[in-house]
């Protein structure tokens, strides 16, 4: 029914012309999810390498100084210094390599989230008066980029996923690993 105004009309000649060009949207969307598709492995591969990089390096920074690392540790008064400091050195160091190389990256994550866990724990938290700043918190990024990376894996481009095609190990459709066990197939 039409107003004085004209405006059901409008609405209508509005509804058809979307009606039109959505055939249209959804093909170039489709088509632009497609392209992507074809090219997610390399956003997991960059946040990898590159992160992985950064811990590989702070890693061996502190191994070569692990004397003032030890030293901050006194200082923060964390127990047992300079068995701690020597085991989170190592982590970082070993860690981020196997990050890099996309090696033991799920398992490898777990470490690096406790020495994240301390790290909020023991220091960082005793800076932190807001929620504002534990947001910004270095640490509590890079947990997030732990956890992530524990959750959804190192990405196709990785030795984990050519170590799985070894084994026999394929991905299921959401990156759940999927075996074979005789003549039936197993979801982990």
């Amino acid at each position: 029914m039409a107003t004085r105004d004209g405006a059901s009309h409008h609405r209508c000649t509005s509804l058809h012309g979307f009606a039109v060009m959505r055939p249209f949207i959804a093909d170039k969307a489709s088509r632009l999810l497609q392209a992507l598709h074809r090219v997610d492995w390399i956003g997991p591969l960059v946040v990898r390498v590159v992160f992985g990089y950064f811990w590989l390096e702070t890693g061996i920074a502190k191994v070569h100084n692990l004397d003032g690392f030890t030293q901050r540790f006194v200082g923060w008064g964390v127990p047992y210094p300079a068995f701690s400091a020597g085991l989170s050195a190592w982590t970082e160091l070993v860690g981020g390599l196997l990050i890099m190389l996309g090696l033991f990256t799920r398992l490898v994550c777990i470490p690096m989230l406790i020495n994240m866990a301390v790290a909020v724990t023991l220091v960082v938290s005793a800076n932190l008066m807001s929620l504002d700043d534990y947001v910004e918190a270095d640490e509590i990024v890079y947990s997030l980029i732990f956890f992530w990376l524990l959750v959804s894996g190192p990405g196709k481009a990785s030795l984990d996923t050519l170590v799985a095609r070894m084994l026999g190990i394929r991905p299921q459709a959401g990156n759940a690993p999927v075996r074979r066990i005789g003549m039936r197939t197993v979801t982990d």
